[in-house]
């Protein structure tokens, strides 16, 4: 845990399974000077995901827009052959299909992703309709009745890092405790059942991983882009894991 340069302004990791609240909380604990401070985040972490988080405390606090426009670096890993509801493995399967991308196809999709698109927001996400945050709408099961937002985000720059191959028994375990880091009510029990019964189903015994990174604009959200690269590439994938290395000039 480190200061930057700016007073009341501090780049945190937040750790895998925690939610930015949950974060914030490990920083009070950690630093009981700040127990009665306002101290707030700048650009959410998905409890999937791990990496810098920029928390702001006193009067900072009222400057968070200007943090929430830093540009952005993530490295994530794309696994193949499975769409989840949230686009994460911290999802409901919803369908699998055992076809695998060929490495250059996701090397020329990624060249051909830098620059500025519309990105829808996913289903599980906070972005408020109507009053309500999209992930509501979705454990209603009432999506069909609005209509869900896009917005305007950037690639900046994308590369293409490495694949590797997963058993199926490591697949699972790893998942396992990806989901077992999580509290609250995720639907952890539920999701990890089904992973056991697809993955148990299935007569795949090895499955494809790939690792991308991409430095993206505030708002950019990864696992839509995983979503829809295998969309656009005829492919199922949701995110594997996520982990963001640089904030602006922080870095990893």
């Amino acid at each position: 845990m480190e200061a930057s340069q700016e007073k009341d302004v501090y780049v945190v990791y937040k750790n895998l399974g925690e939610t930015p609240l949950e974060c914030i909380q490990r920083f009070k604990k950690n630093k009981p000077e700040f127990g009665s401070s306002s101290v707030t985040y700048a650009g959410r972490l998905d409890p999937m995901a791990e990496g810098l988080l920029i928390l702001l405390t006193n009067e900072k606090v009222n400057e968070k827009e200007k943090y929430l426009d830093l540009p952005k670096t993530y490295e994530f890993e794309v696994l193949w052959g499975f769409e989840t509801d949230t686009l994460d493995i911290l999802g409901k399967i919803s369908n699998s299909k055992f076809q695998i991308s060929k490495q250059e196809e996701v090397e020329d999709y990624l060249k051909k992703t830098v620059g500025k698109f519309e990105q829808k927001y996913p289903d599980y996400s906070s972005k408020p309709v109507q009053g309500k945050p999209l992930f509501q709408w979705a454990r209603e099961d009432r999506l069909s009745e609005i209509d869900i937002p896009k917005h305007e985000v950037e690639v900046f720059e994308a590369k293409y890092i490495s694949r590797r191959i997963i058993s199926k028994e490591d697949l699972l375990n790893d998942i396992d405790f990806k989901i077992g880091k999580v509290r609250g009510d995720f639907r952890q029990k539920e999701i990890l059942e089904k992973w056991k019964e697809v993955l148990s189903g299935t007569s795949e015994e090895n499955f494809v991983i790939d690792k991308l990174e991409l430095k993206v604009s505030s708002g950019f959200y990864v696992r839509q882009f995983v979503s829809d690269m295998a969309e656009d590439l005829g492919m199922l994938a949701t995110t594997f894991h996520i982990k963001r290395t640089k904030i602006g000039d922080c870095e990893i």
